[in-house]
């Protein structure tokens, strides 16, 4: 019986080494995919950066070539509708004079950083932010000059909330105008060769 005991023992020994390298074995695996992992993400990180310093390139030459017009001022208020909308309520020269006012009221309004219209929905799981239709200044808004007024200012509002949360003040943006979005870097690119051919063929 004793020597049973002792193969026994061996045995339990002999398993316990075996589940020890395979778990030294799978801690080494994790490891490797870890680092794996911490490299793909720094990867990422540099090639975001990259794409973003390219597209900051692109923004700012595009105010030096006359050919390239790409860009669009996210968070700016839409001057001639929100006219449109103080002329509509203020018709004859009073209303250039309110909606020079009015618009300069709205450009301070949605600068302030510490006014904060929005509510947080869960669409799919996502938590996203939209306008609080409930948000006093925005209900006196639309009450006072219509929905066009509410559309201009929402509109800057959210797109500030995307663009420059932190800092409230508008931001140029590569602009597919065809199609009212955001212009990818292959758009601008293929805009950009595009030019330069007729250019040289005009040359």
């Amino acid at each position: 019986m004793k020597h049973m005991g002792g193969e026994e023992d061996m045995a339990i020994k002999k398993k316990l080494e075996e589940m020890d390298e395979e778990l030294k074995d799978k801690i080494e695996e994790m490891e490797l995919m870890e680092n794996m992992n911490q490299a793909l993400i720094i990867k990422e990180r540099k090639s975001n950066d990259e794409l973003q310093d390219a597209r900051k390139e692109l923004i700012t030459g595009n105010a030096k070539w006359s050919f390239f017009n790409w860009n669009q001022t996210m968070g700016e208020l839409d001057t001639k509708a929100m006219c449109n909308a103080c002329k509509q309520q203020f018709p004859g020269k009073e209303g250039d004079v309110k909606a020079a006012m009015i618009l300069s009221r709205w450009e301070a309004e949605i600068s302030d950083s510490n006014w904060h219209p929005f509510r947080i929905i869960t669409v799919d799981g996502q938590q996203l932010e939209v306008i609080n239709e409930e948000d006093e200044k925005l209900s006196q808004l639309k009450e006072d000059l219509g929905d066009e007024a509410y559309k201009v200012v929402t509109t800057a509002l959210l797109e500030l909330n995307e663009y420059n949360p932190s800092g409230r003040f508008a931001v140029p943006e590569l602009w597919n105008f065809k199609e009212d979005q955001k212009a990818t870097l292959k758009e601008v690119i293929q805009f950009i060769f595009e030019a330069m051919k007729t250019l040289e063929r005009k040359g």
